[in-house]
């Protein structure tokens, strides 16, 4: 008969989750040792090996379990039919809250997923893409025929995305401008360059 899983078994995996991405992005994913995560994690070594069977397999969890929600979050946000300003503004904001209380995860985002096997990586690059591709949408909506048998799509694209990943360099809570003025204020400089292209 099939082990039942506990009720709490999610709550212990985004946990340890969230515990190990500050590990990994405080020393680095080869400077951790599963004895170390445990540890750290006031978990048993058995406990941890049972919900991950390698510190691989707990890398690839908190890249695909952050990029996911990413995707989740800004797919929800994500409105075809609204003004190309307003629709892309709303991806910014809905991105940049998604990264609240995650800087750790994408730190390990960033430097990480390349650690992985090719497959791996692959799947991680499909979610990524799958990003990507919502946001480009909405930019190419901005000035479309700015974009018409260009390849500029990609660059603009991956420049708005150079403002928002590393946001959480210099951005702290409660000090300058605030997460929505500053997805207002990116916003703001894309659709104003994007509008002057010819």
């Amino acid at each position: 008969m099939a082990r039942t899983r506990a009720k709490d078994y999610d709550d212990k995996r985004d946990a340890m989750l969230h515990g190990a991405a500050r590990i990994f992005a405080r020393d680095g994913y080869d400077r951790a040792s599963m004895n170390q995560l445990a540890t750290e994690l006031g978990v048993s070594k058995a406990l941890l090996y049972h919900y991950y069977a390698s510190k691989e397999a707990l890398l690839f969890d908190i890249i695909e379990t952050h990029l996911q929600e990413l995707v989740e979050a800004v797919e929800e946000a994500n409105d075809p039919g609204a003004e190309p300003h307003a629709r892309l503004e709303r991806l910014v904001m809905a991105l940049l809250e998604a990264y609240r209380d995650a800087d750790n995860e994408h730190r390990v985002q960033l430097a990480g997923l390349q650690l992985l096997p090719e497959a791996q990586q692959e799947q991680l690059k499909a979610l990524e893409r799958q990003l990507v591709a919502i946001f480009a949408e909405a930019v190419r909506q901005v000035n479309p025929a700015a974009f018409d048998n260009r390849p500029l799509l990609k660059p603009v694209t991956m420049s708005l995305f150079g403002m928002l990943n590393w946001f959480y360099m210099w951005f702290r809570e409660d000090r300058g401008i605030s997460r929505q003025d500053y997805a207002r204020l990116a916003t703001h400089l894309l659709v104003s360059g994007v509008s002057q292209l010819d």
